[in-house]
């Protein structure tokens, strides 16, 4: 069949409406000086938000908390992940069973799940802290330095079926040879995980961490339902931060030139990782 323009005009001009315009918009946003409590016409400031942006303090505050959850959420969810993925590889009964209910959590709004263990977590109300409290144990789950954490372990219970399924496909894709090999030759099932399973996992394990990641950056529904940036700013991450700059403080110029350099700094983490993933694949074609 041959191919002809028209067929994908229509492809091009939704996403031109629904991507593009959003976007040139807020890249002229970005450049004005643009509150939603002006009734004129906002004025052209050119690169000045951008340096307010670098200049930030609270800003890279932000990073940096952003930065330790998605180490700390996807690390756990890549190990629990891995561990969970062996052992449905070798499941033989109930394997549909099993993996539906273990991705229903997927399926459910972050913004309910944030909601539902803010008070399972609560400390004066919740089920959680009273059980622990009739052993002995008495933990706030949202206090200073607590805070973080528990809202990684809130997207690590929410989304680690996600990492679950991305790496039960690239282990069920693995061929068998290489491993029935390492078996024959005495291998223990360490040393087969690690110096064959793991390696031929690996670009599976690369798309499954950048995925995750890049998801993981955007996290807001979670901080806006348990703990709103609190205990102080211990839990501000970017996307947050950048909602309360443009729509709590009405600064959208503002709120607009950070939101432009977390995605610069999104395709630069993407360009270099697929860069790497390239490299990787040709050094493994030319051995």
């Amino acid at each position: 069949m041959k191919f002809h323009h028209g067929m994908v005009a229509p492809l091009v001009a939704l996403f031109v409406g629904v991507v593009g315009f959003p976007l040139a918009y807020a890249a002229y946003l970005s450049i004005t000086d643009y509150k939603l409590t002006d009734r004129g016409s906002p004025s052209i400031v050119g690169a000045d938000n951008y340096a307010a942006t670098f200049g930030d303090a609270a800003f890279w505050h932000a990073f940096g908390t952003t930065a330790v959850f998605v180490a700390v959420a996807v690390g756990f969810e890549l190990i629990i992940g891995l561990a969970i993925a062996l052992a449905l590889q070798k499941q033989r009964w109930a394997r549909d069973v099993t993996r539906s209910m273990l991705l229903a959590p997927m399926f459910i709004t972050p913004i309910a799940v944030g909601l539902t263990f803010r008070f399972l977590l609560n400390d004066q109300l919740g089920a959680i802290p009273e059980m622990l409290r009739a052993i002995g144990i008495d933990y706030d789950f949202f206090g200073p330095g607590r805070a973080l954490f528990t809202i990684a372990f809130i997207d690590v219970w929410q989304w680690t079926p996600f990492m679950v399924l991305l790496l039960l496909a690239g282990l069920e894709s693995i061929p068998r040879e290489p491993l029935d090999a390492a078996r024959v030759d005495g291998a223990g099932g360490l040393y087969v995980l690690r110096r064959v399973t793991l390696p031929l996992l690996a670009p599976v394990l690369v798309v499954a961490i950048l995925l995750r990641c890049l998801d993981a950056m955007k996290v807001f529904e979670y901080v806006f339902a348990t703990t709103r940036g609190g205990p102080g700013t211990e839990t501000e991450t970017l996307q947050y931060f950048i909602y309360q700059t443009g729509i709590q403080f009405f600064r959208l110029g503002s709120a607009s030139s950070m939101a432009f350099v977390v995605l610069v700094v999104v395709l630069t983490v993407i360009v270099f990782a697929f860069r790497r993933m390239e490299k990787a694949r040709e050094n493994g074609q030319a051995r």
